[in-house]
């Protein structure tokens, strides 16, 4: 089954719901890790950052429009003893996806800001 074009998968909500966290903390992008951490400290969500679901999803995200990325200066990575990281940030048309998807979900269920249905 084929899901309609805008929908976005609970995962991607979750990933863009999560990368405006890290904005409201004056990260404007962000990488794979920092989100994957972010979501396994506060959900039930780590087995869908495991297997390389979450970067799996971020590349999809991106071939549809909703985040754009960039490599990392090596120099940095290499300055912190790291590989260089790819940094991802929410496109208009991903702020707009998770918009309307927000609007659709608070209008059936009550979700947490994860994107968990809230008890």
């Amino acid at each position: 089954m084929r899901r309609k074009p805008g929908t976005l998968l609970p995962l991607e909500t979750t990933i863009l719901e999560t990368a405006l966290d890290l904005r409201g903390c004056g990260e404007e992008e962000f990488h794979g890790f920092a989100i994957a951490k972010e979501i396994a400290a506060h959900s039930e969500a780590r087995t869908l950052t495991a297997h390389g679901t979450l970067y799996k999803a971020l590349a999809r995200m991106e071939t549809a429009g909703l985040l754009a990325s960039r490599w990392e200066d090596p120099a940095v990575g290499a300055e912190q003893g790291r590989p260089r990281r790819r940094l991802y940030h929410i496109t208009g048309l991903g702020g707009q996806a998770l918009a309307t998807a927000s609007t659709t979900r608070s209008s059936s269920q009550v979700y947490d800001h994860r994107g968990l249905v809230a008890s």
